[in-house]
């Protein structure tokens, strides 16, 4: 079985050199290229194309959020896990909406850190409990407008908003539901105009937002 390939963005050398000492021991993975600032991540994504980014947002020339909408415009869909010293809660709010499927603060665990590269390969969201903590600290008393929201939501946009989350495809969707896959995209059109947002991405990161859907933790 061919290894993971990783990309490493981050404008700090020691920080770029203890991840691949990290991957060096780890027999599933390997950092094909390195870049420190994102100007470069750009140019190394496109050219190593890698299986998994792992991105610092506070970079010179271009940060991390905005890698992420460059690589989106591109319509490069690689997963992205952002790596910061940063526990902002807006931050990992507009990550997520940007597509992001981890963030790890910079003292995670090597445990935490191998799982949460497996989680974005499979197209899972899992985040740190601090992390989770700090989204759900985003949330305020429920109005009554958030109480119709989430009552306008049904239980079969659930299932397809939490099989999104977990990084499915229409098609997969489609086929575990026993529907067709035109069936699934319209409601995926209807969940995007309740919850008033134009993307998978950004469905998912207000629906965690608001507590209609809850992401795995460690």
């Amino acid at each position: 079985m061919s290894k993971k390939r990783i990309l490493v963005v981050d404008d700090h050398l020691v920080v770029r050199e203890g991840l691949k000492l990290i991957f060096e021991t780890e027999k599933d993975y390997e950092v094909v290229g390195e870049a420190e600032n994102g100007e470069k991540a750009i140019a190394l994504t496109e050219q190593l194309k890698p299986d998994v980014i792992l991105m610092d947002l506070n970079m010179p020339k271009i940060s991390g959020l905005e890698v992420i909408k460059a690589l989106n415009e591109k319509n490069n869909s690689v997963p992205i896990i952002i790596l910061t010293t940063y526990n902002d809660d807006h931050l990992i709010m507009e990550g997520l909406s940007l597509g992001a499927k981890g963030y790890l603060l910079k003292d995670a665990t090597r445990e935490e850190l191998i799982r949460t590269v497996e989680s974005a390969i499979r197209g899972e969201i899992l985040l740190q409990p601090e992390i989770c903590n700090s989204i759900f600290s985003l949330k305020k008393e429920p109005s009554q407008s958030n109480n119709s929201l989430n009552g306008s939501i049904t239980e079969r946009e659930l299932f397809i908003l939490q099989a999104v989350a977990r990084g499915c495809t229409s098609k997969k969707i489609a086929f575990d539901m026993g529907i067709s896959e035109r069936t699934v995209k319209a409601h995926l059109t209807n969940i995007y105009s309740k919850l008033n947002v134009d993307s998978r991405s950004e469905a998912v990161a207000v629906a965690i937002e608001q507590g209609i859907i809850h992401i795995e933790k460690f």
